[in-house]
């Protein structure tokens, strides 16, 4: 069923489309693109967002299927790409469908009530990394406490599918290990070794203070789109929303 969905979405690069700039420029992927041909959203992937099953995430639910009938690419599947890259895609889309006004109900911090606010999502900017990866698309640094010597990927759509669905494995009256099996797919070398095996010891005894610098790093130098906005609350507070990509994004495309 996916890959009919993937390939219905390819067979025709002549359906309107418009080119979109990547965040990341393309360094992580092997096609090295810096933009993508990007469809626009019909009745029939209107299909796909009114009947999303949201028991499963919302990457599995709505976001891949999307991506596979709207990504006009032969050499770049929507498994391999990165968040930041996907938040550009999914906000195109979102804009060109219904404008770039996203609404959502916030608390003002002084009294406490909720008020409307609107953010502008063609105003919102791409945040700058601070390193930049080898020509692997693998970041190499040495971490602060074990002094253990690592090479670190981005997560793809795929990755964070595949650790969503570990974590759903486990059973309610256990904590699922949602910090260890990122980092576990976020290593992809350890002094050396590919082994999945040392690496997942490595992570289970690895001191705090290198699992938080890892974490930090990844945030810092992982391109994307900067979805941190200011809005002014009835009082005057100054309040700062995230913007995420939950189903209040889509909401425009659920309602009647």
């Amino acid at each position: 069923m996916e890959q009919d969905a993937y390939t219905a979405g390819q067979q025709d690069f002549n359906l309107p489309h418009d080119v979109i700039q990547l965040p990341s420029g393309g360094i992580f992927y092997k096609s090295k693109k810096k933009t993508v041909k990007v469809g626009y959203l019909t009745a029939i992937d209107e299909n796909i967002i009114a009947e999303a099953d949201f028991k499963k995430s919302i990457q599995e639910s709505i976001i891949l299927p999307l991506l596979r009938n709207k990504l006009y690419e032969r050499d770049l599947r929507p498994e391999e790409m990165i968040d930041g890259d996907i938040e550009a895609i999914l906000i195109f889309l979102r804009n060109t469908s219904f404008g770039p006004d996203y609404s959502l109900m916030i608390n003002d911090p002084a009294t406490g009530e909720k008020f409307n606010a609107t953010i502008l999502l063609d105003e919102l900017n791409i945040k700058q990394p601070k390193n930049t990866p080898n020509e692997e698309g693998l970041f190499e640094i040495e971490l602060p406490v074990s002094k253990s010597r690592v090479k670190l990927k981005v997560l793809t759509i795929a990755d964070k599918v595949e650790i969503e669905r570990i974590l759903r494995s486990y059973p309610s009256d256990r904590t699922p290990p949602s910090i260890t099996t990122r980092l576990i797919q976020t290593i992809v070398e350890l002094n050396g070794d590919k082994d999945k095996g040392k690496i997942s010891t490595f992570v289970q005894q690895m001191p705090i203070g290198d699992s938080k610098f890892i974490r930090r790093y990844m945030a810092d130098n992982e391109p994307r789109l900067d979805l941190v906005k200011e809005v002014i609350a009835p009082s005057g507070e100054r309040v700062m929303v995230d913007i995420t990509f939950g189903v209040e994004f889509f909401r425009p495309f659920l309602s009647v």
